[in-house]
């Protein structure tokens, strides 16, 4: 096939991603998205009061305000924050503003879990507007005051959000996958606000232009450091290395998230396990009710979850430790392992814990996510002594 043809709803010029039909050429990378109905822009100015129970860090409602002045002007802006600096807290500024100016405001995220998560939450802090979640299986409302949903449903909305938020742009499925990038774009009709622990390379690069914004955030808002991973390497019994210290954390009685690199592994893992410990589960993207398995280890049914990085984002959990098995994978990058040592420490009441990684050998990967993660550290301590 010989054809400059551009497919006017992802852009995508692939000619082994093209194909025609009846005379008329067709994409294959999105002909699974159809929008099927028109959804009515009916904003209009309404009240948006914030309910929270705690106060936002003074570092926080910096960048707030930040934001709020950036979006006034027209400017793009990047949060480069890191995990657990409360990116959510940030953003409830610029959500509350835009509702009072009369504009649709979206929260995306790549993950239906992270989706369900971040309604949870936002309903109850914006309780008198209308908080809708639209993800796969979740599609009978889509219109709101503040819409929260995956990626892959931005595709529903042509020009419809003067504000989108955009957390976790690092995450699988939305990294690298043009598709995505193109339907977040074709959604929006103003201006967005990016965030991420672990930007990469092209994404700052892109925030270099003048009417683009980078704002960081290198401290935790309760001001404690980041957990540094600790490296347990053996060529030979790291198993016998899992049930040591998952030993210990049951003792101590602390939940503990054992990440696997696949979804297999993820289970064989658990199947080891559960001859020692029992009172443990796992859980992947192949769970059907991998909520339900969530819930319980949260109210404490569970001891630890053996899990995929489906749990790498967006999961809080009190007094959590966490160990990476096998981080030696090639698809443990550093951002992947900064995102999951990001899950400890995330309560202003248990801020401190422990993250481990097991390994036949240590990756730069690895040694990268640890320097990263000291040096979030180090501006924190250089911060708290100046204060």
């Amino acid at each position: 096939m010989n054809t400059k043809y551009k497919c006017p709803f992802c852009g995508n010029t692939e000619i082994n991603s093209i194909g025609i039909r009846n005379g008329h050429y067709y994409c294959r990378k999105c002909i699974s998205f159809k929008i099927s109905e028109h959804i009515k822009n009916d904003a209009y100015p309404k009240r948006a009061n914030i309910f929270l129970e705690y106060s936002l860090s003074d570092e926080q409602k910096k960048l707030s305000d930040q934001i709020i002045e950036n979006y006034k002007r027209g400017i793009d802006t990047l949060v480069y924050a890191v995990c657990g600096s409360g990116k959510t807290e940030i953003s409830l500024g610029i959500i509350q503003y835009a509702i009072q100016c009369g504009e649709k405001v979206a929260f995306a995220v790549p993950r239906r879990d992270v989706v369900i998560e971040l309604y949870n939450r936002l309903k109850t802090i914006f309780r008198f507007n209308k908080v809708v979640a639209v993800y796969g299986g979740n599609t009978s409302v889509v219109n709101g005051d503040l819409i929260v949903l995956t990626t892959h449903q931005l595709y529903r909305y042509k020009k419809f959000f003067s504000l989108i938020i955009l957390d976790e742009i690092d995450a699988f499925p939305f990294k690298n996958n043009e598709v995505l990038k193109q339907m977040f774009f074709n959604a929006l009709d103003g201006h967005y606000v990016l965030m991420s622990a672990t930007p990469n390379k092209d994404v700052l690069e892109l925030f270099k232009g003048k009417d683009k914004s980078i704002l960081r955030l290198d401290t935790r808002f309760h001001r404690h450091p980041l957990p540094v991973p600790e490296i347990k390497t053996n060529r030979v019994f790291t198993l016998v290395i899992l049930l040591k210290c998952l030993r210990q954390f049951l003792i101590d009685r602390k939940p503990v998230f054992v990440f696997c690199p696949t979804i297999n592994e993820c289970e064989n893992v658990y199947r080891f396990l559960k001859l020692f410990y029992p009172h443990g589960n796992y859980v992947h993207s192949k769970c059907i009710d991998r909520n339900e398995r969530i819930n319980n280890f949260r109210n404490g049914t569970f001891d630890y979850l053996v899990t995929t990085s489906v749990l790498e984002r967006g999961v809080t959990v009190k007094n959590l430790q966490v160990i990476v098995f096998d981080s030696d994978n090639k698809i443990y990058d550093s951002g992947v392992l900064i995102q999951i040592a990001g899950r400890v420490g995330r309560k202003i009441d248990a801020p401190d814990g422990q993250v481990i990684f097991i390994s036949k050998k240590v990756t730069k990967e690895m040694t990268d996510a640890i320097e990263k993660i000291r040096e979030s550290n180090k501006v924190l301590q250089d911060m708290l002594q100046e204060n």
